[in-house]
């Protein structure tokens, strides 16, 4: 990452005009191709010469040894597509980004919880849709934490700009917990905040095929489009770009997986563009094997650790659907987005010049599912040659068990669910108000919730006021 330069772009979504024009400045540079990175930015993958670079003023580009900014990852690229939650449509996303006029410090993600191909809490501020309309729920995880935790309201959309604003003001106070950073932002700004009226819900969908040429509706179609080695060749991009002005398709969005998407090729043009892809040889055919994995940019060993391991799935004819790898290496963060994780170890200092053999860990996610954010360690410090056989055995235990844990994960919260119950206690005596029982010292009758009680209702024992109870939650 010391040698990349990288481009932001908001949400992962530009277009064809603007990525046009970057191809045209990485070939003013001497580059032929470009590249994608996993927060939905463009990377120009090699050493440039910074002055020139500096002449684009009209890009936000982000120099290796420059200020830190985050480009902000959103889930628009699944907009149509993929599964969604009914409000938030391509010009909502578009919306919601558009009041971004300061380019953050943190990582801001904007996803929706229905679609599985943006991750939803790789940022340090992850806004995820609600079913209320515009509004969402918010997870912090500030860069000293090891995990994200739910800001106690549910954010409005014209609220989050002022929201990271806020937020990223107050990190010099270094809040420790949620609950400080919510009382220092409320102090801060002001915010059309809505009570969280129940949890999130992350439903479960198995990773979706983002390649090829694909319909939406009756009569458009989107088209996905991957490069094994991540290096994006200029002369066809510029052409692209091209076709979709002459098609009046106005956005292009990346993927965090180094690819991207065009939505909205007309029916009629769609054996044009088929004729397009062939003259440039572009293979839109990939197996999924080969799209489910998230490598590190650059990165010539992962490459070709991958190719390694996917030879070697497609010789055992194995099933990955579904499931998604990530590789990485000791110098990395510990915050994964995939199902399974091969750890490259760091050689140990042993012998002065004696080259010592890789080692790595495999590590998965519980169900399989990034979204809990637990990953278990399945072995550790095994060579290579381990890796195919191993995995081939995490991808039975994969389908072996789908399904299974979340049925026996719901039987447990609604045995859970029939054992707790609210009751109200007083805040100077502890005595509680049990809606089962009523109060029979002031004639309230059994099962009276305490909403219904009077604001004249006092406690039995020290005759505090109603407003002094708060609620409580005990096992029965």
């Amino acid at each position: 990452m010391k040698n990349l330069n990288r481009i932001i772009v908001n949400g992962g979504v530009l277009s064809p005009g603007e990525l046009k024009y970057i191809c045209e400045v990485a070939e003013s540079l001497g580059l032929k191709t470009i590249s994608f990175g996993s927060r939905q930015d463009i990377l120009f993958h090699k050493s440039v010469d910074q002055e020139k670079l500096k002449a684009y003023d009209n890009l936000q580009i982000i120099e290796p040894d420059g200020p830190i900014f985050e480009n902000i990852v959103s889930s628009y690229v699944s907009a149509d597509i993929f599964p969604s939650t009914s409000w938030l449509t391509s010009d909502r996303y578009l919306y919601v980004l558009e009041q971004f006029r300061r380019q953050p410090k943190l990582k801001v993600n904007i996803t929706d919880p229905k679609q599985r191909l943006v991750p939803l809490f790789t940022g340090h501020i992850n806004f995820i849709a609600s079913e209320h309309e515009d509004y969402w729920y918010l997870y912090v995880r500030l860069p000293e934490w090891n995990k994200p935790e739910m800001y106690p309201a549910l954010i409005y959309s014209w609220d989050l700009d002022k929201i990271v604003w806020a937020i990223e003001n107050i990190l010099i106070e270094e809040p420790e917990t949620i609950e400080t950073i919510f009382e220092l932002v409320s102090d801060a700004v002001d915010t059309n905040n809505r009570t969280v009226d129940k949890p999130l819900e992350v439903p479960f969908y198995p990773f979706p095929y983002y390649e090829g040429m694909n319909r939406i509706g009756l009569d458009k179609y989107w088209l996905g489009l991957y490069w094994r080695n991540n290096k994006y060749d200029l002369t066809f991009l510029k052409a692209m770009c091209d076709r979709c002005a002459e098609n009046k398709i106005g956005k292009i969005s990346i993927t965090p997986w180094k690819s991207f998407i065009v939505k909205g090729i007309p029916l009629s043009e769609k054996l044009q563009w088929e004729k397009f892809l062939g003259k440039f040889g572009i293979n839109v055919r990939h197996s999924m094997l080969e799209l489910n994995w998230h490598l590190p940019v650059g990165n010539k060993a992962a490459i070709s650790l991958k190719k390694y391991l996917v030879n070697t799935f497609d010789k055992n004819d194995i099933s990955t659907y579904g499931l998604t790898f990530g590789i990485t290496d000791y110098a990395r963060s510990p915050y994964y987005f995939t199902s399974i994780v091969i750890e490259k170890n760091k050689q140990p200092n042993l012998i002065p010049d004696m080259p010592m053999g890789d080692t790595y860990n495999l590590l998965y996610a519980k169900n399989f599912d990034p979204n809990t954010r637990e990953y278990i360690r399945h072995v550790q410090d095994i060579d290579k040659a381990e890796l195919p056989g191993l995995l081939m055995e995490l991808s039975q235990l994969y389908f072996d068990q789908l399904g299974t844990d979340r049925e026996d994960e719901a039987k447990q919260e609604q045995i859970k669910e029939k054992s707790q119950i609210g009751v109200y206690q007083c805040k100077n005596c502890l005595t509680v108000y049990d809606e089962s029982y009523g109060d029979v010292t002031q004639n309230i009758a059994p099962s009276t919730p305490f909403d219904q009680l009077s604001e004249g209702y006092v406690c039995s024992l020290c005759e505090a006021p109603k407003s002094n109870f708060e609620k409580k939650i005990v096992i029965k």
